[in-house]
């Protein structure tokens, strides 16, 4: 009891000295609703967190045109942009789904950005066909506005400071979640949480930059261990509200409770999210500007926190294109908004990192590959339709790792950055940097050329 209220006098002394120099942070809840063809925004609440803006003043601006969604707050009497940023959402994933074609969602969603000083203009743009952004929703705000909601929710308990580097305005802020732990695992959620941050700082080339990282770890208590795995019939009310199977993917670990996750969230500083599961079942996910979330107890969740946290902090294409998926594929292959993903195998977006004499297209061992993945995806797919246990998964996927670490790091190209055909879902049309990489297999590689720029890059957006 004594730890958790000299944690709990921390993070208000930390919010004080916060306060004294940042203006508070704003959100705007809202509804995104449609179809594959269609979409519609509408306001939830606006409300203001209980914390100041963590965020650099000097670094407003997202410059990175990252995201299939951006938005940006322009000021209303001078019309200059204040803040702005790109992100992708829950909704931007399932609208190429299968689902979407047909069937209408609305999903919850949140716009966070500094408390303005008068009343601004809100505009949310989305990439067409030719990546350039459109408008397609803009709303007034007020921040004076008497309907703006400023209590603070209910406290979802103490925050841990996994690592202080120094001023939130001047870091990345990752903050930590835990769902599904009771009161008496939360030492379990603590231990699990600093063991993938150690996992993180281990790969390049966040290693190289772990002083720009402040680590904050949170998680509200459970009344009941775990979390939703609807497929083996598995139903919890976790505070998160995370759960598996998404869009029908069994590994897809999505919440899709925005208002909950928000609200936990706000009692800390953030700039970026971390979901941690409580589950042995592997799994995990990861949306730019949204969250990632691993399944913290299987035996692969260092890998799965650190490829899904790819996605969530850089906007990180998949690399991979033999495993399910629930997104439909499009018979024309436009050129990925996405640093590390290119439909144009002579002049990639690395090509600068290309040495000469290396052949664009790079050939690589791509039979083998796919003759050997297809037949471990089928047999993870029997392991699952047999409920077989999780120790069988992980030994199928040890297998598939010593093989792959083999096939591909003894390439005629190997090691080299080239443009690789087989990426972002589709075996052909698409090209990746490098034959191997994090974000293409479960092998012990770094994050490729391709991915490592478009990580600094993102670092260099919220840190001095």
């Amino acid at each position: 009891m004594r730890l958790v209220m000299l944690r709990t006098l921390s993070a208000l002394i930390l919010a004080s000295a916060l306060a004294a120099q940042a203006p508070r942070t704003m959100r705007v809840d809202y509804y995104h609703t449609g179809t594959a063809a269609s979409e519609t925004f509408a306001p939830d609440r606006t409300v203001l967190e209980p914390l100041p803006w963590p965020g650099d003043p000097a670094k407003a601006l997202d410059t990175s045109n990252l995201g299939k969604y951006y938005f940006e707050v322009v000021d209303r009497a001078t019309n200059r942009v204040l803040f702005s940023r790109g992100f992708n959402s829950i909704y931007g994933e399932w609208e190429t789904t299968g689902e979407a074609r047909t069937t209408p969602r609305t999903f919850s969603e949140s716009l966070r950005f500094p408390r303005p000083e008068g009343p601004v203009q809100i505009n949310v743009k989305k990439r067409d066909a030719r990546n350039a952004f459109r408008e397609i929703w803009s709303f007034s705000l007020d921040p004076a506005d008497p309907g703006v909601d400023s209590a603070p929710p209910p406290s979802p308990g103490a925050v841990i400071p996994i690592q202080r580097s120094g001023d939130p305005a001047g870091k990345v802020d990752l903050l930590i979640l835990g769902d599904g732990y009771t009161r008496e695992e939360l030492p379990k959620f603590e231990q699990q949480a600093r063991k993938l941050t150690e996992a993180l700082f281990a790969r390049s080339p966040f290693r190289e930059h772990r002083r720009d990282f402040n680590v904050w770890a949170l998680c509200p208590p459970s009344e009941t261990s775990g979390v939703s795995r609807p497929s083996t019939g598995i139903h919890r009310r976790s505070p998160l509200g995370t759960s598996y199977d998404a869009f029908g993917s069994e590994r897809y670990i999505l919440t899709f409770e925005n208002r909950a996750l928000r609200d936990a969230a706000s009692f800390a500083p953030y700039d970026v999210l971390e979901i941690l599961v409580n589950g042995e079942t592997y799994g995990g996910a990861g949306i730019f500007g949204q969250f990632s979330t691993v399944a913290a107890g299987n035996l692969y969740a260092p890998y799965v926190f650190v490829h899904e946290f790819g996605h969530h902090f850089a906007g990180l294409a998949d690399e991979y294109y033999t495993s399910d998926v629930a997104y439909e594929s499009s018979k024309d292959r436009p050129e990925p908004w996405e640093l590390n993903a290119t439909a144009d195998p002579k002049a990639p977006k690395w090509k600068s990192l290309v040495k000469p004499g290396t052949p664009l297209p790079t050939p690589w061992k791509k039979e083998a590959f796919e003759k050997s993945s297809h037949e471990t995806q089928a047999r993870r797919r029997e392991l699952r339709a047999t409920k077989r246990p999780e120790a069988e998964m992980d030994a199928l996927f040890e297998e598939e790792k010593v093989f792959e670490t083999r096939l591909l790091g003894t390439d005629a190209h190997s090691g080299k950055v080239g443009a690789f055909e087989g990426c972002n879902y589709e075996g052909t049309g698409y090209f990746r940097a490098q034959e191997d990489c994090i974000m293409f297999t479960r092998d012990d590689v770094p994050f490729c050329a391709a991915c490592a720029g478009a990580i600094e890059r993102v670092i260099a957006l919220y840190a001095k």
